[in-house]
């Protein structure tokens, strides 16, 4: 693989002084230096990345049929390092810096990522605190003081959807395409019209399979891939495939959702600014629409990260938070920021957030919490000025 690399003009990227002082900060505050494989099992990041990382990666598949990749990113390698270590299941916390890889049209497939993924801390606000201030150190390492922040949280949405009166096929459809807002708008239109606008060579499929028994209509169609010959696709097994399929069966059932319901998350989606600001709109609209109680844990953690960030010396008033903020990744589950340079392209130089659902996605017996952030060597190397 080593020499593929080569030819590919790949695996040459090295970390500047800049970097390798920054990564050393990290150790220094108590994140472990590691360095996963450059080459990786594709299936974690076909299953769980966002489509922008999954249309960009570099696939092959091994002698016995096995599909890996080059690792596009550094969150998910890392998580299964600690999954495999000792310290799996108990705090830990991780830095790394080193090369990943994504098909780009304007810029070479390779560059640098840094960054650290912590787990394993109960503390959910103060550890949310401290990474963005880490990550504001990262701007700061290279001479950018005043970043713009963006921040959201994943899982006030996800609090507001699981009050709704919809059927769970549907709540877990609209919580996924929250980081997808075209796909969110449409999928409101289809609950609003109450209608199925599924290709028409699927619908008699799909409505065939509509309230029949779930591990008899999954059967079926295992069974029915399987004849055709299916075995795999995209690296999605038999099993997952039928699974889509019985998801679609399941959101073309009859369900409307009324117009008001539909006001109801467009007012939510539409709080951003100061997050004290903001806390405080969240609780009035909770209040309105008597889903207080529902909100109530997720809007008494938000309340706990701000004071966290005031308590670390973040001016909340530079801080631009909003509940439409999405990271386009898959497996996000709370807190999710970015630092840009606005004077420049408004890239992300510094992005990250907290991923509580996917260790358990990526084989752990139980819950273990997660946050982390990326940052971007090369764009801060170019905006906050080389070394």
């Amino acid at each position: 693989m080593d020499a593929n690399l080569e030819q590919l003009g790949l695996g040459t990227a090295a970390p500047d002084a800049r970097a390798e002082a920054l990564v050393a900060s990290y150790e220094r505050a108590g994140y472990a230096r590691v360095s996963p494989p450059i080459l990786q099992p594709a299936e974690p990041f076909l299953d769980l990345s966002g489509e922008d990382i999954r249309r960009r990666m570099f696939l092959t598949t091994a002698p016995g049929g096995t599909e890996l990749c080059l690792r596009p990113d550094l969150t998910i390698p890392v998580s299964r390092h600690y999954l495999a270590s000792a310290a799996a299941g108990k705090p830990a916390g991780y830095c790394y810096v080193g090369p990943v890889f994504r098909h780009r049209t304007d810029a070479s497939p390779e560059f640098l990522q840094a960054g650290i993924e912590s787990f394993g801390r109960s503390d959910q606000a103060a550890a949310d605190a401290e990474m963005l201030a880490l990550g504001l150190e990262a701007t700061a390492n290279y001479d950018l003081a005043a970043p713009d922040i963006r921040t959201g949280d994943v899982a006030l949405f996800a609090a507001l959807i699981a009050a709704l009166d919809l059927a769970p096929a549907w709540k877990r459809r609209l919580i996924k395409d929250f980081n997808r807002k075209t796909n969110l708008a449409q999928d409101l239109d289809r609950l609003v019209l109450g209608g199925n606008n599924s290709r028409p060579e699927y619908q008699g499929v799909l409505a065939a399979l509509a309230g029949s028994d779930p591990k008899g209509a999954h059967a079926l169609v295992t069974d029915l891939l399987s004849i055709a010959g299916i075995s795999a696709v995209g690296g999605r097994s038999v099993a997952e495939i039928a699974d889509r399929f019985l998801e679609q069966s399941a959101l073309g059932a009859s369900t409307k959702l009324p117009r008001d319901v539909r006001g109801l998350i467009e007012r939510f989606l539409a709080v951003a600014g100061d997050p004290d600001e903001a806390a405080a709109e969240l609780r009035a609209l909770a209040a309105d629409a008597n889903l207080a109680g529902e909100l109530a844990p997720a809007l008494d953690l938000l309340e706990s990260r701000n004071g966290f960030l005031a308590a670390r010396d973040i001016d909340l008033k530079r801080v631009h938070f909003s509940t439409a903020f999405g990271r386009g990744f898959d497996y996000y589950t709370g807190f999710v920021f970015e630092l840009t340079d606005p004077s420049r392209t408004g890239d992300p130089l510094v992005a990250g957030g907290r991923y509580d659902g996917l260790l358990t996605r990526l084989g752990a017996a139980a819950p273990i919490p997660a946050i982390g952030f990326s940052v971007w060597i090369e764009r801060l190397a170019i905006y906050g000025g080389a070394a």
